[in-house]
């Protein structure tokens, strides 16, 4: 059974959808400036590790935020940390609106990740909190398909404003600070599935928390995690410069449909596997290598429709690779321990998706945009085969062995009268985190 619902207007199915919509515009908000990048690099004219460095400062705010807050909301509730979250938001929107150089861009990209990394956390766990059922794989099918959603929605919106929109700098964030405007206010409606407890100011302290449970399959994750998060770190730092310089197509538009490619088919991909057996997920992470090396290959032979094609491949397989590790660890978060578990996922997520890319921004000056690339790209298939192999050796120790796993009501049953039947929903078709 759920935690008992405080008092909230809007019914529990809705505050659901409400939270899902929400959680998709937040990530398509940070999916927006990548298309307008090549804008203000030539408007303000910097160099590529500039680039990189403001892609990378929203990613180190949101593991600050993710790092100190991400568990909040298992202490005070879900509704006052995404409130906060989304007056964050807008004030990052407002700074976009106002940017004349690049230190009010870096400001807006950070507090656009503190407001990013603090609701990711609250909404992943609500989402989890308010599904239909406890059994239920929705929650974690909008967890992996929002990021995927949105980031495609936003960059492509984004592209679209800015080929064909007047003033493609400040219409894009005009509309989101509107949007979220809204969305804070709505939030103040929501029924809140978490009682306080104490341990908030505690739980600010910097820390990755994963219970003991749920290490295993943690470890056994973090490949495809790194695997994904890296490709998708590619693809927004660098592909609407690698459309320009490598395939020589210079248009906002098509830069932004390399975004969009990458998590469309990612989300497409989601919804095609969502219920299947492990083992058809599980090759989620052999797609994404070939579809990398696919990538690869395209930017040698400089083939923009093989370059799209490589990109549908390796985000379908993006998409496979996220699910499968979300939905096994979903099913071991108990609601005391929810928030800070998914919090863990993201942040494994969101390094692999910053570090590598300022390194490759550091590379470009000296090694080139398509040297980079490509050293990026193999490490990619390296990390991708390795969760193939930790799948493979994953499900020889489910055949092995039972593993005990948390149900929803953790807190109260005993580690020896877990039920053995949710680790077999765990690893073979039901429901089973991040971003």
């Amino acid at each position: 059974m759920y935690p008992t619902l405080l008092a909230g207007r809007i019914p529990r199915p809705v505050a659901f959808w409400l939270l899902a919509f929400t959680l998709l515009a937040i990530l398509a908000a940070s999916a927006a400036p990548s298309p307008l990048y090549v804008v203000y690099q030539d408007r303000w004219g910097f160099s590529p590790t500039v680039l990189t460095t403001i892609f990378a400062i929203y990613v180190v705010a949101l593991l600050v935020a993710l790092l100190t807050v991400g568990g909040l909301s298992d202490h005070i509730g879900r509704r006052p940390v995404l409130a906060g979250a989304l007056i964050v938001e807008v004030a990052s929107m407002v700074v976009f609106l106002t940017a004349d150089g690049v230190g009010p861009l870096l400001l807006a990209r950070a507090l656009q990740g503190l407001a990013t990394g603090a609701a990711t956390g609250a909404i992943s766990a609500g989402l989890l909190d308010l599904q239909p059922s406890p059994a239920s794989s929705l929650g974690p099918l909008l967890n992996s398909l929002a990021p995927a959603v949105g980031l495609a929605a936003g960059a492509l919106g984004t592209g679209l404003l800015a080929q064909y929109a007047p003033a493609p700098t400040t219409l894009v964030f005009a509309l989101f600070a509107v949007l979220f405007v809204v969305l804070a206010a709505a939030v103040l409606l929501l029924p809140e599935p978490v009682t306080p407890r104490p341990g908030a100011w505690a739980s600010l302290r910097p820390r990755v928390a994963v219970p003991s449970h749920a290490r295993r399959t943690f470890l056994t994750a973090a490949p495809a995690l790194i695997a994904t998060w890296a490709l998708g770190g590619l693809h927004l730092a660098l592909g609407p410069s690698l459309t320009t310089e490598e395939l020589h197509i210079a248009s906002h538009l098509v830069g932004a449909l390399v975004v969009t490619t990458l998590f469309g088919a990612g989300a497409a991909a989601s919804l095609l596997v969502h219920g299947a057996p492990r083992r058809v997920t599980a090759a989620g992470p052999l797609v994404l290598a070939t579809g990398t090396g696919l990538t690869l290959l395209a930017l040698a032979v400089s083939s923009a429709p093989l370059f799209f094609l490589a990109t549908a491949v390796a985000g379908a397989g993006f998409g496979s690779s996220f699910l499968s590790a979300f939905r096994s660890l979903a099913a071991l978060a108990g609601p005391g321990d929810r928030a800070k578990l998914i919090a863990a996922v993201y942040v494994v997520s969101y390094l692999a998706l910053s570090v590598p890319a300022v390194l490759a921004g550091l590379a470009v000056p000296s090694l080139g945009l398509n040297a980079t690339a490509t050293l990026y790209g193999a490490g990619v298939i390296v990390f991708a085969l390795l969760a193939t192999g930790s799948e493979f050796a994953g499900r020889r120790t489910s055949v092995t062995g039972p593993v005990l796993v948390a149900s929803s009501t953790d807190r109260d049953v005993a580690p020896d009268r877990l039920e053995v039947a949710a680790a077999g929903r765990a690893t073979d078709s039901g429901p089973r985190h991040g971003s």
